[in-house]
């Protein structure tokens, strides 16, 4: 109870702090600023309130969770941040095949203005996709010039395609910035064009708030500090996947997988 009153204490005097942020780069950097303390009080605090459900697989789960979470944290991401900068892997060469392929997990995103939409489109019944989709995600501000070398060059080679679609993803996990208010807020504070130019292809910046745990574990994300990126099909399947800084080499290979994916029938 002691650890929980000073992390209380702890987070009250941040939260004051936070209010007065106005800016787009200091919002970006009060999402990075409350990874450590706030995450830990809100597994705790879940943790807590599970146990008292009396539900043995979800304490289980929940301790697992924990677990996992208290190995993998932030300081780690750092150390192995300063050994590849963001680069955990190269990027596919070829083409996923389809059936091959994995889902790529469904999740709620919100515009600046606060409309809401479920990611990815999938082509289902009457809803149609998009042939291709990029998807470029990023946990901590300092990932964005790593989305940029992907997303610029990739609107530069299909500015002209309307089968194409391109997401920025910005995920905020902080429970505080979660709440109602402050989201809005936050959004307010974010607002700006959502799509730039006259160009059929347009870059979409969207917010996702909440809890991406699992979501993190199904695509394999560990480094929260680089960026990740994703080119889906029409049935919303990964068939390609990239992570950090791009290279020649690595656009080259987006770009003839994604024009790939529009001559599939």
């Amino acid at each position: 109870m002691l650890r929980l009153n000073r992390l209380i204490k702890h987070t009250n005097k941040w939260t004051r702090t936070s209010t007065f942020l106005s800016s787009q780069q200091q919002t970006q950097a009060v999402f990075d600023s409350s990874v450590s303390c706030q995450h830990f009080f809100r597994t705790q605090i879940r943790f807590l309130d599970i146990y008292k459900i009396g539900n043995k697989a979800a304490i289980e789960k929940e301790r697992a969770r924990l677990a996992d979470e208290l190995n993998r944290g932030y300081f780690a991401d750092i150390s192995e941040f300063k050994k590849h900068g963001g680069k955990i892997a190269v990027a596919n060469k070829i083409i996923i095949p389809a059936v091959a392929a994995v889902k790529f997990p469904d999740v709620k995103v919100n515009y600046s203005n606060g409309t809401s939409l479920k990611l990815p489109i999938r082509s289902d019944g009457n809803v149609v996709g998009a042939d291709a989709t990029l998807m470029c995600l990023s946990f901590r501000a300092s990932s964005q010039e790593m989305i940029n070398s992907w997303s610029m060059p990739f609107l530069e080679a299909f500015r002209d395609a309307k089968n194409v679609h391109l997401y920025e993803v910005s995920f905020i996990d902080s429970w505080f910035l979660c709440l109602n208010p402050i989201k809005k807020m936050l959004l307010r504070m974010m607002r700006k064009s959502d799509t730039d130019g006259n160009d059929a292809l347009q870059k979409q910046i969207v917010y996702s708030f909440g809890d991406h745990y699992y979501m993190r574990k199904d695509l394999r994300i560990l480094n929260l500090l680089t960026g990740y990126i994703f080119l889906l099909d029409k049935f919303g399947r990964i068939r390609w996947g990239g992570f950090g800084l791009a290279t020649e080499e690595e656009l080259s290979s987006l770009v003839s997988c994604t024009s790939l994916l529009l001559e599939e029938k």
